[in-house]
């Protein structure tokens, strides 16, 4: 069967009345005023007209949304939402220009439109009684600009010629709740002031925090329910229900996916893949997420993400 033989993936009518669909359930909502249901079409299709008297202006289903004023078709736009949220590792720009049909430019700004869609904010703490967060921290990928050398412990990383560590690479810090949700942050230096920051501000105090044995986290037992950790060190990776394979397990996904699909990101990019994999991760099919639930979402949560050239980053 063809991934896109549903009508909303082949006409731009079809397309607009499955957004209408998915984005107003209660009938129209005016972006402008925020009044629902109180407004009327004009003779331009996919056009209304608020019919309260202190606002008067005219919106369609796309305002306000990356598809504002967009010159690529809408069905080619959930083409690429339905694309971004089914694919494991992602979908590269170049996969989206010669599937879509579109410049190169134009698929690469799109996958970072959809991107910012996929992105969440506000959220409430990981975790909480009785429930297990991991905390690991990962470097991907060399910095773009010279930096001063990494700290520990508020000491320079000393980093021997030829060995692998985190001076002159970009930091990344992952929380995970085990069998839940994954929330990452690129972060410039992974030090223990700013580790522990992200670790006591995204958790619930009333959780088991599980980590490795990296300095970055002690004294985080004050903090929490408990604090465990695994000597990797000395080989230990399990005891009992003591690990941290969920965020490996996720530092894998990702890291698999930049390498063997994108293949570069500049840094100043590299929070929204993250967003686009926390996304999938959040979403899938474990926690009982199909891939036309999981754009369905990412849609959804386009309100307020116009994203313009001049802000792309």
């Amino acid at each position: 069967m063809d991934t896109f033989s549903a009508p909303h993936f082949r006409t731009d009518d079809a397309a607009r009345t499955y957004l209408e669909r998915l984005r107003w359930p209660d009938g129209t909502v005016c972006p402008h005023c925020g009044v629902i249901g109180h407004s009327y079409k004009t003779p331009t299709v996919g056009r209304y007209r608020c019919a309260e008297k202190e606002c008067r202006k005219d919106f369609t289903v796309t305002v306000n949304t990356p598809m504002e004023r967009s010159h690529i078709a809408l069905h080619k736009w959930l083409q690429a939402f339905h694309l971004m949220c089914s694919s494991k590792k992602g979908v590269s720009a170049h996969q989206l220009h010669r599937t879509l049909a579109i410049t190169y430019r134009s698929a690469w700004f799109m996958a970072h439109r959809i991107r910012e869609c996929m992105r969440t904010g506000g959220l409430a703490p990981l975790g909480g009684a009785g429930k297990i967060v991991e905390a690991d921290e990962t470097y991907y990928g060399k910095t773009e600009t010279a930096r001063v050398p990494a700290y520990r412990m508020g000491r320079p990383y000393k980093q021997g010629a030829g060995s692998r560590g985190p001076r002159d690479k970009r930091s990344i810090v992952a929380l995970v709740e085990r069998g839940g949700n994954v929330r990452s942050f690129h972060v410039p230096i992974a030090d223990k002031k700013t580790v522990t920051s992200i670790v006591r501000d995204n958790i619930a105090h009333e959780s088991r925090l599980h980590t490795d044995e990296s300095r970055l986290y002690w004294g985080s037992d004050e903090h929490f329910a408990s604090h465990e950790s695994v000597k990797h060190s000395a080989g230990e990776y399990v005891r009992d229900d003591v690990h941290t394979n969920s965020a490996e397990g996720y530092f894998s996904i990702f890291k698999r996916g930049m390498r063997g699909i994108y293949q570069h990101c500049g840094e100043k990019h590299l929070h929204r893949y993250l967003a686009e994999y926390d996304f999938r991760y959040n979403h899938r099919s474990a926690l009982g997420y199909n891939d036309g639930e999981r754009a369905a979402l990412a849609i959804k949560s386009a309100d307020g993400k116009r994203l313009t050239y001049r802000n792309a980053h």
